[in-house]
């Protein structure tokens, strides 16, 4: 298991990134939350199985077709509290 903080720049609120995010997140069986910022960028913390997390910080990295993203900044931390499912906040 590993846990995956991101901080994504771009066209990314109002273009249903987090709803999507969520989306990827639980197809891919990837626990967390997905957030606007007030700064326009979208936080995403996700936790489960590396390659199904490493594959969901993949997407984050495009999005949603109507999103733009310009940056990715990630940061892997220690598995912490468990979620239950992807919510958005």
């Amino acid at each position: 298991m590993v846990r995956c903080h991101l901080w994504v720049k771009g066209r990314v609120q109002g273009v249903w990134f987090r709803g999507s995010c969520a989306e990827q997140g639980c197809l891919l069986g990837v626990s967390g939350w997905a957030r606007n910022l007030p700064d326009g960028r979208v936080e995403v913390l996700a936790q489960g199985e590396k390659d199904a997390v490493e594959r969901l910080v993949e997407w984050c990295h495009h999005g949603p077709p109507t999103a733009r993203v310009t940056r990715v900044e990630i940061q892997y931390e220690l598995e912490g509290e468990a979620f239950d499912g992807f919510a958005v906040l």
